[in-house]
């Protein structure tokens, strides 16, 4: 997954984790599916033979290896795109790239002040490994700086994406057919143009920390996007996990798994079975009927048939999300979900 995303600041390592997971795998390169990869006697093994085999007998590593094949291309055809508008612009001002995207990149940039470094640290300060503002400050206003260039790049590209010559991208994303159950939890139209299906765990905290974002999503574009939830409990980093899943499905059965999901994750700490009966309670259910539900395991096997969709897919950390069957593993940003939501809007327009 994009799952893990590292920041050396100068001796200090500040990590920012996006998943709740276990160690992510090696990935590898690709071939075309029809070149052989072997030939025995008169028999020919194909790549594609070799990669379906290798997708059935270890999904999560081969939906990695595939993910980061796609993302390394995906991120250098950017970078060519956004080299040949920043030469065009530079031209048409007389200067060269390097001159035109550093006064480009100064003018967009403002000095970092002494209190975004202190708010920085205070909300980093478990990853300081015990050192003082003071001795941080320095690699902390760098990594700053440094970020609003970065920033500013981004934004000077995007304007120029949008002026100059129009630029089509043709590279298309891994997809995934992920089955949608009609009872399955969802926000938005049934016949929406992207479906966002989120396999997730009550007990993740990252999880907890995209409900916003995808909140917002659905707030932002309405019917044309509809939110589907899968359970997807890590049970072997998350002992809770797997019964709150249970409960929100017996929430569902009542028509209220949204509020329930809502005031689970507000309540992580709180995922015991006495726990979800009061927060069922406190949440509007039918006592009796939900407890009845609980304490009988209703829903269990259902919780296990979703996590073996999950894993077939290749999923191995939450939250993992599929737009129109794109993978985005982790608690993205907002700006993640909406890019490539924009680009699935495009392509269902062009068809």
């Amino acid at each position: 997954m994009m799952k893990i995303l590292v920041r050396l600041v100068a001796t200090c390592a500040i990590l920012l984790a996006l998943a709740c997971s276990a160690p992510a795998q090696q990935a590898a390169a690709g071939q075309s599916g029809s070149d052989i990869a072997a030939q025995v006697g008169d028999r020919a093994i194909t790549v594609k033979e070799v990669d379906d085999r290798w997708r059935q007998a270890q999904p999560a590593e081969h939906a990695q290896a595939v993910q980061q094949i796609y993302d390394g291309r995906k991120q250098t055809l950017d970078a060519i795109v956004a080299d040949m508008l920043i030469e065009q612009a530079a031209k048409a001002k007389g200067v060269n790239a390097a001159q035109f995207t550093e006064a480009e990149l100064a003018r967009r940039s403002k000095p970092v002040t002494d209190g975004q470094v202190a708010a920085f640290f205070q909300e980093n300060q478990a990853q300081m490994q015990g050192r003082g503002i003071e001795a941080m400050s320095p690699a902390i206003r760098r990594y700053l700086e440094e970020q609003q260039r970065t920033t500013a790049y981004q934004a000077l590209v995007a304007e120029l994406r949008k002026a100059g010559p129009p630029v089509r991208q043709l590279l298309d994303a891994p997809r995934y057919q992920v089955d949608v159950s009609p009872d399955d939890p969802a926000l938005g139209a049934a016949n929406a143009a992207v479906t966002l299906v989120e396999f997730s765990d009550f007990q993740c905290p990252f999880c907890a920390r995209v409900m916003p974002t995808l909140k917002r999503v659905h707030g932002a574009y309405g019917d044309r996007v509809r939110i589907v939830w899968k359970d997807f409990p890590l049970t072997s980093i998350h002992p809770q996990a797997f019964k709150a899943a249970e409960a929100g499905q017996c929430a569902r059965e009542q028509g209220k798994f949204w509020e329930y999901h809502d005031r689970l994750f507000t309540n992580q700490q709180t995922l015991d079975p006495e726990s979800l009966k009061k927060h069922a309670a406190e949440s509007g259910l039918d006592a009796g009927k939900f407890n009845a539900c609980l304490d009988a395991a209703k829903y269990g096997e259902r919780v296990q048939e979703q996590m073996g969709v999950g894993a077939r897919l290749g999923v191995s950390s939450t939250p993992t999300v599929f737009v129109n069957g794109r993978l985005v593993s982790g608690a993205q940003p907002y700006e993640v979900f909406t890019a490539i939501i924009d680009e699935e809007l495009e392509r269902a327009a062009i068809k």
